[in-house]
């Protein structure tokens, strides 16, 4: 099998991007921290507000670019404001995904600390990106198909719930409680604080 062209891999998916979300993001990279396991040239696209979503959207670039196996993917998180600190989580969840130990879809994340301010969600769970369309989900490059995954903050407690009761059971529950997946003032859906 050959190795994919991970130049072009990083410039067509940060087209892709852009196409879905009709509006130029900005490249930013982690100054600090675990850049020896990322590919290289990789980044973290910010995505203004745009007609499809009212908010920030921080995308991976680049966190499967070389990857040869089957997971294949990239992750955005969606913000109410710019921070850096998504980039910070970002790149954390690529170094991660670079490991022996490589994420996919309905895996969680212990991100360590509040996702954005004094937010109760330190955890992250991998999911297909609902509120998009399929054109968002599905990156293709030399024929191989590249998914791009919805990075949801959640709490510890919601990830516990997962654990025990299925990643199904878990987005049930953001549906009849109706996740305010952008408010990181949010209470866990679990405890109610």
């Amino acid at each position: 099998m050959q190795i994919p062209d991970s130049r072009q891999y990083i410039n067509q998916l940060e087209q892709h991007y852009q196409q879905y979300f009709g509006v130029e993001g900005r490249k930013n990279i982690l100054d600090k921290g675990p850049k020896e396991k990322l590919h290289p040239d990789f980044y973290v696209l910010e995505i203004p507000p745009n007609s499809r979503h009212n908010a920030f959207v921080y995308c991976t670039v680049g966190m499967s670019a070389d990857r040869m196996d089957d997971n294949l993917i990239e992750l955005f998180v969606f913000s109410p404001k710019a921070d850096h600190k998504l980039v910070e989580l970002m790149t954390y969840c690529a170094s991660y995904h670079r490991t022996g130990r490589p994420l996919n879809i309905h895996h969680t994340v212990n991100v360590g600390q509040p996702w954005l301010d004094s937010s109760v969600c330190d955890h992250a769970f991998i999911s297909l990106p609902y509120l998009d369309k399929d054109d968002l989900a599905f990156f293709n490059f030399e024929g191989r198909q590249i998914h791009c995954y919805w990075l949801i903050p959640i709490t510890k407690e919601e990830r516990d719930y997962k654990i025990e009761n299925g990643c199904e059971a878990l987005e049930q529950l953001f549906e009849e409680k109706q996740l305010d997946y952008l408010n990181p003032d949010r209470n866990c859906l679990i405890t109610g604080k």
